[in-house]
């Protein structure tokens, strides 16, 4: 079986919940922007130092996954629930302590925390494209907080690999 169906060569796309929608609707654009978001974090991955910041990325990412799912479809089941919000805010808060932020920092000290800017910028476009497709549709309100944290946890972690270094400058 080919990946190429042709289903997509005039402009539209499936659901998985089989609804075929213009690419450009604003539904297809907030699970796109999640898929991109997917992939700045696979690429950060291949730079960061510390190992738990890597072991977070790809659980953050199997979470993405599902929101995906969750947002290529209409009318299914919200499988991100409040303990997926409730992790990645422990998250935050376990790098909260150890990077101690002491004002307003520069982005991108290091590669690997320029990376995880990248992901934190395309997090909050993510967020927005979800926020737009929730005033004309409802959306499971976990995903919205759960992309908020994640947004958060990208620059903590982008901290966390600045102080690693040696790194972090304030304004």
């Amino acid at each position: 079986m080919s990946i190429t169906t042709k289903g997509g060569d005039k402009g539209q796309t499936s659901l998985w919940t089989g609804e075929r929608l213009d690419k450009d609707d604003i539904r297809v654009e907030a699970y796109g922007t999640i898929d991109e978001l997917d992939a700045h974090l696979g690429e950060a991955k291949h730079f960061v130092k510390n190992e738990r910041i890597l072991e977070i990325i790809e659980h953050v990412q199997a979470d993405l996954m599902i929101i995906m799912g969750d947002l290529a479809s209409i009318n299914k089941s919200a499988n991100i629930q409040e303990k997926h919000v409730d992790i990645v805010s422990n998250f935050v808060y376990e790098f909260e302590k150890s990077v101690e932020l002491k004002g307003f920092v520069f982005p991108g000290n290091t590669l690997q925390s320029a990376k995880l800017d990248v992901c934190r910028t395309v997090a909050r476009r993510a967020e927005r494209r979800i926020i737009s497709l929730h005033k004309i549709s409802e959306i499971n309100p976990f995903i919205i907080q759960y992309i908020n944290r994640i947004s958060d946890l990208c620059f903590i972690m982008a901290r966390m690999e600045e102080k690693l270094a040696g790194e972090i400058k304030y304004k």
